[in-house]
C-alpha cells in the first residue's frame, strides 16, 4: 500500500478548479483520515508522484489527484509545453487541439486551447470528437508548432491521454507533423514541473479560433485510390464492413472510402456511434482475441469481401478476409507487408520503405526486389516518420502510414483506402488475399512471425529476466545455432541506444526482445523464414509451408521460455 502524503493531497485539493475532482479528493482525504483503508490505498495512488509525459506524452486512468488525468493536470501540461514552445518557436507558437469521444476529452481539449491562448499562443482548435490522424494532418497542413491529441487510443475505457506532435518552426523536414522524441520529452517534463497550480495557470478563450480541415484530409486520403490498382467501377464492386469500435473514426472512413470510389460499404451499427463505454467489447482493441467478432458475423450476413476495423481514434488498421466458410484476421506484419507490396509496385524512383526493428523482415525484401530504399528503426512511428524519403511504412501492431506526404504517423483511415484498392484489384483478377500472400512466400520465400508477451506483476520480473538473457543468451533456439546476439543497449544495427536484444540463428529464425514501454510487459517478436529454395514442388507450384513455418515458431517459443526464466503465457491460461 501506497501511504498517502496528506499535506501534498490538501494542497491540490485546495488548488484543483475542477468542483468533481476536488470533490472526490475532499471525502478520500476525510475518509482516509477516519481510518478508511480503502480511501488510503486510493488516495495513495492517486498521489503516487506527477503523470511522466514521455514520447507518448501523458497516458494514465482518468480521475483526481496528480497521478490520474483531469483538468488540473491538463492546464499544467500545456502550461510547460507553452513554456518549452516559446523557448523553441521562431513566432508566436501555433498549436492545433484535438480530441476524442473519451471520458473528458472535449473538455480537456478546451481547457488546453484556454491555456494556448492565454500563453500568447494561436490556439486552433480542431472539430472536437475526431480521429488522432486528423491532428497529425492539420500539424503539417497548417504548418503548426505543436499539435495537442487528447485520446488514449485503444486503451481501457477508464483511461485518456494528451499526445505531441511537432512541427512548424519547431520540428522541420521529415520530423513535421511527427510525435515528439527526446530530448524534448524530458524538456517539456522540467517545465511542466515548474509551473505553478492549476489554478494559477491564465487561461483565456478570446483569440482560439476553429479550424476544419476534414474535407482536405478527405481529399488527401480518397487520392491514395488513384495511384494504381482498381479501376472505379471494380472499387464499388468490392463489399466492405467497417467498423470504428465505438470509436471516432467510422464517419471519416466512410466519407474518405466513398470518395474514393468505395460505394458499398456497411457499418457495423452496433458499434458506428462513438460511445466512451465501448460497451459491445471487453477491450477495444482490434487485436484483441473477440473484438472483432460483431464485424465477422456482420460481414457474414452482408456477404462481404474484406472487413475493415480501425481503432477507437482511427490510427490504426485492421484487416480480416474471408478464408473457407469463416473469416482470417491478417497479423500487422501481414497486413504490413501485403500493402507494402502493393505500394511498392506504386512507388517512384528514390522512395524508401521503413518499419520497426521488430517488424518482419519481409519489407526490407519487398523493397530490394523493387528497387527501393529500406530502412529499419526503433520501435514506434515517432521513429518511422522520421524516415528520409518515407514512402510507406509500418510496424506490427497494425499501425501503418501509408501517405507520409500529409500524415507522417500511423493512419488507420488512409490505410483502409489504400487497402481497399488492393483487395478491389484482388477481386478484379479473381486473386483472393490468401492466395496474394502465398504469391509472396513464391517471391520472397515464407517469413511468419508471432509475439510472445510475457504480463508480470512487478517490473523487476521484466529486469531480472533482460538482464538473465544478456549474461546467458540462448544458444539455440528451434534446434539451430544463434550465430549473432546483438545488445542494442549500446546502440547497433544503426539505431540509436534502446533496451532490447536481437538473437538470428543460422537458419535465419530472429527474436527481438526487450520491455514494453507503456505497459508491465517484456515482449518478444518472434520470426522464422523459410526459403524458396526449400519449399516442396507442388501442382501448381511450390508448396508454402506454413505447417512448418508454424511448429519452428513454436520451438523456438518454448526455447525463448525457458531463456528468459518464465512460463509460456499460452500455458498459463
Amino acid at each position: 500500500m501506497i501511504t498517502p502524503d496528506i499535506a501534498r493531497a490538501t494542497a491540490w485539493r485546495d488548488h484543483d478548479p475542477d468542483p468533481t475532482t476536488r470533490a472526490q479528493i475532499t471525502w478520500l482525504l476525510e475518509a482516509a483520515q477516519d481510518g478508511m483503508a480503502s480511501a488510503v490505498e486510493e488516495l495513495g495512488r492517486a498521489f503516487a508522484g506527477p503523470l511522466a509525459f514521455g514520447t507518448a506524452g501523458l497516458r494514465g486512468q482518468i480521475g483526481a489527484g496528480e497521478s490520474r488525468l483531469n483538468e488540473a493536470v491538463v492546464l499544467r501540461t500545456t502550461a510547460g509545453l507553452m513554456a518549452w514552445l516559446r523557448k523553441k518557436a521562431t513566432r508566436a507558437p501555433r498549436v492545433v487541439i484535438g480530441s476524442d469521444a473519451r471520458f473528458g476529452s472535449v473538455n480537456f481539449a478546451h481547457a488546453a486551447a484556454r491555456v494556448v491562448a492565454a500563453a500568447g499562443g494561436e490556439a486552433l482548435l480542431l472539430p472536437l470528437i475526431n480521429p488522432t490522424p486528423l491532428t497529425s494532418y492539420a500539424v503539417r497542413q497548417l504548418d503548426a508548432d505543436a499539435g495537442i491529441m487528447v485520446t488514449a487510443s485503444h486503451n481501457s475505457a477508464r483511461d485518456n491521454g494528451y499526445k505531441v506532435y511537432l512541427g512548424g518552426t519547431v520540428a522541420t523536414g521529415p520530423a513535421a507533423g511527427v510525435q515528439l522524441v527526446s530530448p524534448a520529452d524530458a524538456e517539456i517534463q522540467r517545465e511542466i514541473a515548474a509551473q505553478p497550480f492549476a489554478d494559477q495557470i491564465p487561461q483565456t478563450a478570446e483569440g482560439i479560433r476553429q479550424v476544419d480541415p476534414r474535407e482536405d484530409y478527405v481529399h488527401d486520403a480518397a487520392g491514395l485510390a488513384e495511384r494504381g490498382g482498381a479501376t472505379r467501377a471494380e472499387r464499388a464492386a468490392l463489399r466492405i464492413t467497417l467498423t470504428p469500435m465505438h470509436g471516432v473514426g467510422g464517419h471519416l472512413t466512410l466519407r474518405a472510402l466513398e470518395a474514393a470510389g468505395f460505394t458499398n460499404v456497411d457499418i457495423v451499427e452496433q458499434q458506428a456511434i462513438p460511445d466512451p463505454f465501448f460497451p459491445t467489447v471487453s477491450f477495444p482493441n482490434p487485436e484483441e482475441p473477440g473484438a472483432l467478432d460483431l464485424a465477422k458475423a456482420y460481414a457474414s450476413a452482408h456477404g462481404s469481401d474484406l472487413i475493415i476495423a480501425v481503432d477507437p481514434d482511427a490510427d490504426r488498421c485492421a484487416l480480416v478476409i474471408p478464408e473457407g466458410e469463416g473469416w482470417r484476421q491478417l497479423s500487422g506484419d501481414e497486413t504490413g507487408s501485403i500493402l507494402g507490396e502493393f505500394a511498392a509496385g506504386q512507388a517512384p524512383k528514390g522512395a524508401v520503405l521503413a518499419n520497426s526493428i521488430v517488424s518482419s523482415r519481409l519489407l526490407s525484401a519487398i523493397a530490394s526486389a523493387h528497387g527501393l530504399g529500406y530502412a529499419h528503426t526503433l520501435t514506434g512511428f515517432k521513429w518511422i516518420g522520421r524516415t528520409e524519403g518515407l514512402y510507406f511504412g509500418y510496424e506490427e501492431a497494425i499501425g501503418t502510414c501509408p501517405d507520409p506526404a500529409h500524415v507522417r504517423d500511423k493512419d488507420g483511415m488512409a490505410t483502409a483506402v489504400l487497402a481497399a484498392s488492393l483487395f478491389a484489384s484482388l477481386k478484379a483478377r479473381g486473386v483472393s488475399g490468401a492466395e496474394e500472400l502465398d504469391r509472396m512466400a513464391r517471391t520472397y520465400g515464407l517469413y511468419q512471425t508471432a509475439p510472445l508477451t510475457f504480463r508480470v506483476e512487478h517490473l523487476d520480473t521484466i529486469t531480472a529476466g533482460m538482464e538473465r538473457l544478456r549474461l546467458t543468451p540462448p544458444d539455440r533456439l528451434a534446434g539451430s545455432k544463434v550465430v549473432r546476439v546483438v545488445d542494442l543497449a549500446h546502440g547497433g544495427l544503426g539505431l540509436p541506444p534502446q533496451d532490447a536484444l536481437l538473437f538470428l540463428t543460422e537458419d535465419d529464425s530472429r527474436v527481438v526482445v526487450r520491455p514494453s514501454g507503456t505497459e508491465p510487459k517484456l515482449k518478444c517478436y518472434l520470426e522464422v523464414h523459410i526459403p524458396v529454395e526449400e519449399f516442396s514442388p507442388g501442382k501448381n507450384g511450390p508448396t508454402v509451408p506454413h505447417d512448418a513455418a508454424a511448429h519452428r515458431l513454436e520451438l523456438v517459443r518454448a526455447d525463448m521460455c525457458a531463456a528468459v526464466g518464465l512460463p509460456d503465457p499460452a500455458e498459463a491460461k
